[in-house]
């Protein structure tokens, strides 16, 4: 695991996105980040919530066993609630509901923590930091949207960065990932925000060297 304290004394993690690898070779993909990323990001599409379908718990179960790298799991369905026991089974290390699609969002974050495992909500770029404030305040950590969820290679919205600004202000010992559009340049923003979990897909699996990438990404 790489450590690095920035100027806020954020200790700053990279996850690469699985979204962006090789899907035919997502074993070795993830073998080529396995010494410098700190985490996998796992996205969860339901093709209802959002547009796409993508991987589910089987497919965590076979590569969480052949990573060390712990996986953390972003549920963007309309149901979560069914879903969480067999992502924990799988071998999730952490779950991120979204606010949008939980009517009783402390109950799925209390079921999420009852495993023993990080629990996260994730704000999409039009829910604002208000509307979630009780429920950041019972989750581990909170996950920005810097793009609407759904496809990857979206541009960087810069105007979630003042909802980071708000929260790290008021839960300075909180954890903030940002998803959505991160690259060597719109992440100083995002670490200055106070975001301190990176998550990218292109700018490490797309990159030509991803140890690199990796490093100019932490600042």
């Amino acid at each position: 695991m790489n450590n690095n304290m920035n100027k806020n004394n954020l200790d700053i993690k990279i996850q690469p996105s699985l979204l962006a690898c090789n899907m035919g070779k997502m074993q070795e993909e993830i073998n080529s980040i396995d010494n410098f990323a700190d985490g996998i990001h796992f996205d969860v599409m339901d093709g209802q919530f959002v547009p796409n379908l993508s991987f589910g718990a089987p497919v965590l179960e076979h590569l969480s066993t052949q990573s060390e790298l712990g996986f953390d799991v972003h549920l963007m369905c309309e149901q979560p609630d069914i879903l969480l026991e067999s992502f924990v089974k799988a071998g999730a290390k952490a779950i991120c509901v979204h606010m949008e699609s939980c009517p009783n969002i402390h109950r799925t974050l209390q079921v999420i923590k009852g495993f023993n495992i990080l629990a996260g909500v994730a704000l999409n770029p039009g829910t604002s930091y208000e509307t979630a404030y009780e429920a950041i305040k019972f989750a581990d950590y909170v996950l920005i949207m810097s793009v609407n969820p759904g496809f990857g290679g979206q541009k960087f919205l810069p105007e979630v960065l003042e909802k980071i600004k708000h929260i790290r202000k008021n839960f300075p010992e909180k954890i903030i990932q940002i998803d959505g559009g991160i690259t060597t340049e719109t992440a100083p923003l995002a670490i200055e925000a106070g975001a301190n979990w990176l998550v990218a897909g292109s700018a490490i699996f797309k990159a030509k060297n991803r140890e690199d990438a990796c490093k100019k990404l932490r600042g």
